[in-house]
């Protein structure tokens, strides 16, 4: 299924007055602004860099498995 694309709401006069946008787009771009703060703070640039070169971990079941939930539940409680 293909991701439904912008929609742009004009006034009378045909002025775009704003701008629906798919939550998936949404989430992807409030993602990257997330990291763009981030990153502007040298410190958690350093822990973020250094968390991507790690290896190992967990998987999220065996975290989920860990607390006891579903991942069912996990989504539940998802906005």
């Amino acid at each position: 299924m293909s991701e439904p694309a912008l929609q742009y709401l004009a006034d009378e006069q045909g002025d775009i007055t704003a701008v629906v946008v798919p939550i998936s787009t949404w989430r992807e771009i409030t993602a990257e602004l997330e990291t763009q703060h981030l990153l502007r703070s040298p410190a958690m640039r350093e822990r973020l860099l250094s968390a991507l070169g790690r290896e190992g971990g967990y998987t999220l079941q065996e975290v989920l498995d860990q607390i006891g939930i579903s991942e069912q539940e996990l989504n539940e409680d998802a906005p």
